[in-house]
Formats: C-alpha cells, structure tokens, sequence
C-alpha cells in the first residue's frame, strides 16, 4: 500500500503514467485519496458526498484505458449527473433527488479513465460566487480557513488546491470555474461555449452562459481532459468549432510572439490595489516572455450588459422554481430557499418572454462588438476578481439585508461575466499570491474557439512562474 503523501500532489497525468508502468493500482490510487478525504475534508468541507462504495467497485476494474485510467475524481454537486448518486446543486429542496441515469459529460468522464470517488460542495443553485449554501455549510479555502473558496465551483477547487485528489469537475455559469480556481490557487479554464456536452438533459443552459470543464493542479492535466470529453452530443444545438489538433499537443509547444491587451481596472467598480500589482506583474512576465503587452481595455456597455444578465440570471432561478413546483406539485415558500434564491425568483416574475429574448439579443450584440476590439489581439489579460479572496460571511444576506449577497457580488466579480455572454475561452492562472499567502489568479481571454493559444501561454507561464509546488498548511 503507497502513502497517501507519495502521489497527493502529483498531477492526473502523472498518477494515471503510475498506473500504466504497474507502479500503483488504480485501487490504491483510490484509498489514498480515500484517506485524505476523511483526513482533511473535516477542515474545509470540500466533499459533501462521498461515493466510495461505487469507487471501489469501478477501481476494482475492468476500468477504459483513458488519459486518466484509474485517477480518482470529484464531480461538482451541480449538473453531471451519475445514476444512483444524489444530486442537489447545494438545494436542501432537492436533498432527495437521485438521478437514475449518467449525464454525457459524466460518461465521458468515465471513457477517459477517471474514478469518481464523491461530489463536492457547491452554492445553492450555484447562483453566488461562494460555496456557503445552507444545506451543505460553508466551504473553507484551504490557504486560510476563514476565507471563502469563490464559487461556485468552491468545493472542487479546495478539493484540489488540498490534495484531495488532482482534479475534479466544474462548470462556469459566471465564472464559477476561474472565480474558485483563483481564490484557492489552481489552474481553471472556462472553455468555449459548447466545447462539453450537457446533455441529455439539457442542450443550451442559460442561452449558453453556462459550459462544463474541470479545475487542476497542472495546464497538461486541463488540456487532456478537455481533449477526452469535448465535441459535441447527438441533438446538440450547436457546438465549438473543433481544433486544428488535440489541445494536449499545444502543452509545450511555442505560443509565438502574442498580441496582449491588459487591462488592471473596470468602469463596473474599483480594484484593489494587490489585484492591480497582480496584473502588472503578469503583464511584466508576459513581455520578459517576448510578448507584445499593451494596456487596453475593452469597452463594454456596462449597465446595458449588467441589466441583460440580470434577466438572464433571475428568469433562469424563477425557471428552477417553477420546474420543482411542477414536478412536485406543490407551491415553494420563502423559507424553503436562501433569501438571495428567492429573491432572484421574484425577481424574475417581472420579465416577460419578450424581456428575455430581448436581453439575449442584447449580450449577442454585446458579444460581437467585443470581437471586433479583439482582432488586433490574441489574448487579453485582466483580473480574476476585482478583490482577493473575501472572509466567509461576507454575502450573508438576511432578512434585514436582503441584497448583501448580490451587492457583494456586484462589487468582487467584475471581470469574468463577459465571456459566459460572449462565449470565449478564458483561463484563471495562479500566478500571483499576497502577503498573506492568498492567491490571486490573473485571467487570460482568448478568440472564439481559440482555446489552444491558451494552452500554449498557460504552459510557457507555468514554466516561467511554478505554482506546482506552493501547497496549503491543511494539505500536510
């Protein structure tokens, strides 16, 4: 039996080379991270439910040979359904519901390899960009337990960031994968718009806001897994453009002299100062790199393109209430959401289909008029957050205070919306961390489909700037 030390910090990749050289068994991969779930879960409340029965079934073979052959894994409580397994997206509402079937992107996920082991914490309805849900309590970031992991991948990117395992499913209605991944160090790319499947039971979430992918601790670990699950699913709407050449192969490979645009400020509010320096060193290191870096921000209607997404957001909670009230046959109370929840519901019952629409014409023309800025560049570089990571308790709303959580969110998550609305690829690297040893992840925006020129950067930063070895206190 390995110790749980020897292969925590290793990425998947090089976890599942360990299991093709014969060096360790799939189910001794598996009771390792076993072990350091029930050794450090307590702390930062990462996993809330864990699968070990269905676990060791699956390590104990036969498993597909995939990338990630015998790699243990977490699935986000939010979307990726797994037959037999409940899934809740943070709702004590749907503490009973136990899908009978495999969402696509989980059997892809089960294709390349992958051993799920549990199911990590999430927001209610992963509407805010924290994991504090009332049903599964607040998760902890493991660089400081007082600090909210982001959200609404929180759970995923602590699980990670701790050690628990070396990645783990996410998915991005917001920046639910780069807010998490930059509050607790790790790597997280939002890939275009319909790169994953979400099928069978939904083919466009959110008129297209929401895409499925994972967080790691490593580019490769990121490029692979997205090369094992992405292309479209029979009946897709719409899917990515594909790429020239698997994004595994972009891992090393020269970016080239890039075009750069950066941008350390917003018109939606102001910046703190760490997050600033954060993107001027990055920039800095970009230009050490050869790039070509400028200052350049992109001009957005902000109120236009805040008020769109609003609709967007509040008709797609009232949606999820109306959608339970059906199934159910019974009428929802206040009491039964978290106040944020229900105010979102009520909010939407203001919005006509008309409205809707109109707010999604509205992010189109929004989306194409950001492409048009982007022509003379191939990545731009802002913030992850507008702040570092925030203390837990900050978006506590109350009855007193109904809109403290949408006005805290308001003020952190300034730059990542944009492209859930336009679809770009967009990646959180862990470049950067504050005195206090918090992390502050920078954001790079790449073209429509150009998710490759990323993977190149995101390597060529890797290399220049390691992130692989900082590890949390609570991972000992």
């Amino acid at each position: 039996m390995i110790r749980p030390e020897e292969v925590a910090f290793l990425d998947a990749t090089a976890q599942a080379e360990l299991v093709r050289k014969k060096e360790v068994t799939p189910a001794e991969l598996l009771e390792a991270a076993i072990e350091r779930i029930e050794r450090i879960n307590p702390k930062i409340n990462a996993v809330v439910t864990p699968m070990y029965e269905q676990a060791r079934a699956a390590a104990a073979g036969p498993l597909p040979e995939g990338p990630f052959t015998g790699v243990p894994f977490l699935l986000k409580d939010i979307l990726a359904p797994y037959a037999g397994v409940r899934l809740t997206y943070g709702a004590e509402l749907l503490a009973g519901s136990v899908p009978d079937h495999d969402g696509e992107l989980t059997i892809r996920f089960k294709n390349a390899g992958l051993v799920m082991c549990g199911r990590t914490n999430a927001p209610e309805f992963g509407f805010l960009p924290t994991t504090e849900s009332r049903f599964h309590g607040s998760c902890r970031n493991p660089w400081n337990l007082d600090y909210s992991t982001g959200g609404s991948s929180g759970g995923s990117a602590a699980a990670v960031a701790a050690g628990l395992v070396s990645m783990a499913h996410s998915n991005d209605g917001g920046g639910s994968i780069r807010i998490p991944a930059s509050c607790c160090g790790v790597f997280g790319l939002k890939p275009t718009r319909a790169r994953n499947p979400l099928g069978p039971d939904t083919g466009d979430l959110v008129s297209g806001l929401v895409c499925e992918h994972v967080v790691t601790r490593s580019v490769r670990d990121s490029a692979a897994a997205l090369d094992a699950t992405s292309g479209p699913d029979v009946g897709d709407p719409y899917w990515a453009p594909p790429p020239e050449r698997p994004f595994l192969h972009e891992v090393g490979a020269p970016p080239g002299k890039l075009r750069i645009g950066f941008a350390k400020s917003s018109e939606g509010g102001s910046v703190h100062p760490e997050c600033v320096r954060a993107v001027e060193e990055a920039a800095a290191l970009c230009a050490d790199l050869g790039h070509r870096v400028e200052e350049k921000t992109l001009d957005i209607p902000q109120d236009r393109f805040g008020e769109a997404f609003a609709v967007l957001y509040a008709s797609n909670m009232l949606r999820i209430m109306t959608a339970f009230e059906k199934a159910t046959g019974t009428t929802l109370k206040p009491e039964q959401m978290e106040i944020t929840s229900w105010l979102m519901c009520e909010l939407g019952k203001n919005y006509t289909g008309g409205d809707y629409l109109n707010a999604v014409g509205e992010l189109q023309v929004i989306s194409r008029q950001v492409a048009r800025q982007m022509v003379d560049y191939d990545v731009m570089l802002t913030p992850v957050l507008a702040k570092p990571p925030l203390p837990l308790g900050t978006f506590d709303a109350t009855p007193e205070q109904p809109m403290k959580a949408l006005e805290a969110t308001t003020e952190w998550v300034l730059f990542t919306t944009l492209c859930n609305a336009t679809g770009q690829p967009a990646m959180s690297v862990p470049l950067y961390w504050t005195d206090d040893d918090l992390p502050i992840g920078l954001q790079f925006i790449g073209r429509f489909g150009d998710e490759s020129t990323l993977f190149r950067l995101a390597a060529q930063l890797e290399e220049a700037r390691p992130w692989f070895g900082r590890r949390p206190a609570v991972s000992a």
